[in-house]
């Protein structure tokens, strides 16, 4: 992130390589660090459930109990971009010192998410209507329960929707730290619920139970902290005015937009899975988990890009925001294949260890083209960040939507004739569409941000790129077969040539300065 807190601190004017303010980069850091922290707590506890579940539950139970996360879930979709918009708005105020401001945007945030809430009971109720039609091939004597587990988890979620208004002002406020303490006592509580449940084993509905009172006391950890932190942000029904409130709908529009796109991209595969090819469903779930941990390291380190480009745009001009977008880009993309690399040609050794052989065997190639896919999809994170915090998404939605519709008609056309891999099969065919719609449609039409389109692919992309250079040479070793064909020294090989690529060809000679002064100072240097 050093040279990431470089390109967002540069004062107006200055060049666009001019080095980045003390305050400034120390606070993207120490956000960055923040979320990453958070992300150690929810990946532990991530990692742990599943290994304990695939070990004490049926395959068929197991497939059954993620099946209830997953429709829970769709009730976080509801958020409608609000949560982005809030510290988007608060940001730009606490800049300009308006607590007045940040007091409305908040207010009027709460009422929507209130509304959101609601309609996610709802939305949760149907859900567990359907159940007998929506997996048929799921055993019937599991309806019962799941659907009660669903009502328990749906509800209880939707509660958590309307409090995550209060974490999403300390993201405004880029006290990162705040939401950080707050999840991981969440995740924990979750954690515990689920173990204790399945220990002294109770059904699906009681599991559910668990879980729903879990989320109930996160959603009163966050109120709680409000309360004591941030009060000076007040969160009032009195305090909506209608310029605010049209402003925040206006915004949130294009990001309900992507929301929606978002869950048929990432949040209905499981289901589609389920609905066509159930015996495969807790398989397919776990080769998910890995590449949700990508997503949450990416998103960790590009989190705090948002609100932190959000409160400097009306300072840059559009030459400096491209050059932001350029190094975010390049930086993002090695993340993504330094974390993605090693379960790719390694995923099989991972999987055996995490949730034993008969998981690993089933779930490894599911997990190879996820994990490609979100590789592929992600490689313009930083330019969706940073038009969603100059307030320009509208330009983005053309690929957002291509990926959507493309990933939902592949995946589930596929998924008749091949499937749950025609299921993940959809969802990569699906990613090459949405970064094919950013670079012809999207980049086009973003006048704010200045930056050849070649260059961003060939610097910001195409170059961090080589480092999957010896992975590619030893693709006949480990993708066509369950357990990589190689030998400890051509393991030694492998990750040594990929650590000089990357260090010597990846990175640029300021990249490895600017390291080298985050290792000896912890903050990048002006």
């Amino acid at each position: 992130m050093a040279q990431l807190s470089n390109a967002v601190s540069n004062p107006a004017t200055a060049s666009p390589e001019a080095p980045p303010t003390s305050a400034t980069a120390s606070s993207l850091a120490k956000n960055s660090a923040a979320n990453l922290v958070r992300l150690g707590f929810t990946s532990l506890v991530a990692i742990l459930l599943p290994a304990y579940l695939t070990h004490r539950l049926p395959v068929a139970i197991y497939g059954a109990w993620v099946l209830i996360l997953q429709l829970g879930a769709y009730v976080g979709y509801l958020d409608f971009g609000v949560q982005t918009a809030v510290s988007k708005y608060i940001a730009e105020y606490e800049a300009k010192r308006d607590f007045a401001g940040c007091s409305r945007c908040a207010s009027v945030g709460f009422a929507i998410m209130a509304g959101a809430g609601f309609a996610g009971i709802l939305l949760t109720l149907g859900l567990a209507w359907v159940v007998p039609e929506l997996f048929r091939k799921m055993p019937p004597t599991l309806y019962h329960d799941v659907r009660l587990s669903i009502i328990f988890v749906g509800t209880s979620l939707s509660i958590n929707l309307v409090a995550s208004i209060f974490s999403a002002i300390f993201l405004g406020l880029q006290r990162y730290s705040v939401p950080m303490v707050t999840t991981i006592a969440g995740r924990v509580l979750y954690g515990i619920a689920v173990l204790t449940a399945v220990y002294f084993h109770t059904s699906l509905a009681v599991m559910g139970a668990a879980v729903a009172l879990a989320n109930v006391l996160s959603a009163v950890l966050q109120v709680i902290a409000w309360d004591r932190l941030a009060t000076h942000i007040r969160v009032s029904l009195a305090a909506i005015d209608r310029a605010t409130l049209r402003r925040m709908i206006s915004y949130c529009l294009v990001l309900t937009i992507w929301s929606v796109c978002m869950l048929l991209i990432g949040g209905i595969d499981l289901t589609i899975v389920g609905h066509y090819d159930f015996s495969q469903t807790a398989f397919y779930s776990i080769a998910t988990s890995p590449t949700t941990f990508i997503l949450m390291l990416f998103g960790a380190v590009l989190g705090p890009l948002l609100p932190a480009s959000s409160a400097l745009s009306t300072e840059r001009t559009p030459k400096q925001m491209g050059n932001i977008l350029l190094r975010a880009t390049r930086y993002g993309t090695l993340i993504l294949l330094a974390s993605g690399l090693p379960m790719l040609v390694g995923g099989y050794w991972l999987l055996r260890l995490w949730v034993g052989p008969e998981y690993a065997t089933h779930s490894v190639q599911f997990m190879r083209i996820l994990i490609l896919a979100n590789i592929v999809r992600n490689l313009c994170a930083p330019y969706a960040t940073l038009v969603v915090a100059t307030a320009r998404q509208a330009v983005a939605t053309a690929a957002a939507v291509t990926e959507a519709v493309v990933n939902l008609v592949a995946s589930i056309w596929l998924a008749k004739h091949y499937g749950a891999m025609g299921v993940a099969a959809g969802t990569l065919i699906g990613s090459f569409a949405g970064v094919g719609m950013h670079f012809v449609v999207s980049m086009h039409y973003t006048r704010n941000i200045d930056v050849p389109r070649w260059k961003l692919f060939v610097s910001g992309m195409l170059r961090p790129m080589l480092v999957a250079i010896p992975s590619f040479l030893l693709l006949q070793e480990w993708w066509f077969s369950g357990a990589p064909e190689i030998t400890p020294i051509f393991w030694l090989l492998w990750a040594c040539s990929t650590a000089v690529i990357a260090w010597l060809v990846s990175l640029s000679g300021e990249d490895r300065d600017l390291l080298r002064r985050v290792a000896l100072h912890g903050t990048p240097l002006t």
